[in-house]
């Protein structure tokens, strides 16, 4: 292919179609959405198990929140078996662990803190096999079909995380929280039977990692964290990091005092969750839009303006709207998620050839810690100055993060290398938002 047509493929816009047509990408996304919908239904039945032994609100909110912070350090400490251990076992191993998990809090009545130690330590797991998933889409995908990629992966988190909500409570009522739990399980283990059957057996090599399993450079401690450090080091890459983190922790942070401002303003019973729903909502519609819409140039054109369309509208918040102008406020929050489509192709570009599943799992677990952290730094900041500034303080704080990247110097881009086992178009990378996560 000679230089001159490359930049008129990166220029070109797939289809959903031709996403979904290729039958590897097909398996993982339709695996994922099903996990996420355990997950919502694991997460809101634990939650409620934990308050109905304990009375504690606390506890109910440690529980909630108890499967994100540890990806983090999952991620620092082995997040190089993603690129070092063969996928299909890898991510089989990932859903069958979180299945038994979940069977065992449902079985099992243990001490409360005994169940939070259980699933903080399945979370640490978490980043290895998600990173491993991530990369087979990038090797499944190229070029915009890739990014499109991403954009089914985060239209289908975010139904999944409404379904699985509606499910959990639905679910609650009919069995009880903890044949809920098994119900959680059993998804989780038919996502590990799919996985197991239907994806081909790859080597490390074969699949874009580093062959030759946890050996050699001091074993896998040691190789996660020296390759973590490298990520973090290099500006382009901790940069890309930061702007997928950031926005959605801060944004997180206004999400999680949503039913206290909707408490404060006296708002009808129930109307707290058309407000949570909002964000997701939004979060779809923006994503299908930009996803389908907008040739790759526009798309990351619009970063910033999209980065800032997260946060300003929460500013409003300062006023105390009213159920129906917050939701529409919140609603044009969630559409500015798109701008992390637009970040795509420089983060896929910016990663170095080998270590690409651990800096996917960092991607992920760095969002879902910090949108763990997120809700108890806005949270304080409320006990000052109402729900309502707090909010509005969380949704400058997204703007003024827009601005930061709107200081970037854009470098030019890359020319493409058409050879997938050598060119940057082989890597993989993940969008943060969506998902993962939850």
């Amino acid at each position: 292919m000679t230089p001159t047509a490359e930049p008129a493929q990166s220029r070109h816009r797939a289809t959903y179609r031709e996403v979904l047509a290729e039958p590897r990408f097909r398996l993982l996304f339709t695996t994922r959405a099903v996990s996420i919908t355990a997950d919502a239904l694991r997460i809101t039945t634990f939650s409620v198990l934990v308050f109905s032994a304990t009375g504690s609100p606390l506890l109910s909110a440690v529980a909630f929140g108890i499967g994100f912070i540890p990806q983090l350090f999952g991620s620092l400490l082995l997040g190089s078996l993603a690129d070092r251990l063969p996928p299909r076992a890898l991510i089989t191993g990932g859903y069958a662990v979180t299945s038994a998990a979940a069977l065992l809090l449902a079985l099992v009545r243990m001490p409360i803190g005994a169940s939070l130690g259980v699933v903080a330590l399945v979370s640490l797991a978490t980043p290895v096999f998600h990173g491993a998933s991530s990369r087979l889409v990038a090797q499944s995908l190229e070029g915009d079909a890739y990014v499109l990629g991403r954009s089914l992966n985060n239209i289908a988190g975010s139904g999944a995380q409404l379904f699985g909500l509606a499910l959990g409570g639905a679910v609650v009522a009919a069995l009880g929280p903890r044949r809920a739990l098994a119900v959680s399980a059993a998804l989780y283990l038919g996502c590990a039977l799919a996985i197991r059957i239907r994806l081909p057996s790859l080597q490390p090599g074969e699949s874009g990692g580093t062959p030759g399993g946890a050996r050699g450079e001091g074993g896998a401690v040691r190789a996660s964290l020296r390759g973590a450090g490298l990520l973090l080091r290099g500006r382009t890459v901790r940069r890309l990091m930061l702007a997928q983190w950031l926005p959605p922790a801060f944004v997180a942070g206004a999400e999680g005092l949503l039913v206290a401002y909707a408490g404060e303003r006296h708002f009808a019973p129930g109307w707290y969750a058309v407000l949570m729903a909002c964000l997701p909502v939004g979060m779809l519609v923006g994503d299908l839009l930009v996803g389908r819409l907008l040739r790759p140039p526009a798309r990351e054109r619009l970063v910033v303006p999209l980065i800032a369309l997260a946060g300003l509208p929460l500013i409003g918040f300062a006023a105390e709207p009213g159920v129906g102008l917050s939701s529409c406020l919140l609603l044009l929050s969630g559409f500015g998620y798109a701008y992390g489509l637009g970040l795509q192709r420089p983060f896929l570009d910016a990663l170095p050839q080998e270590g690409q599943g651990q800096a996917f799992g960092l991607l992920g677990s760095g969002s879902m810690t910090l949108q763990g952290v997120g809700p108890v730094c806005v949270g304080s900041v409320a006990a000052g100055t109402g729900t309502g500034g707090a909010i509005a303080l969380a949704g400058g704080t997204v703007a003024l993060t827009a601005g930061w990247i709107l200081t970037w110097h854009t470098p030019t881009p890359p020319i493409p290398v058409p050879n997938r086992s050598t060119g940057p178009e082989n890597g993989t990378g993940q969008r943060a938002c969506g998902s993962p996560t939850r």
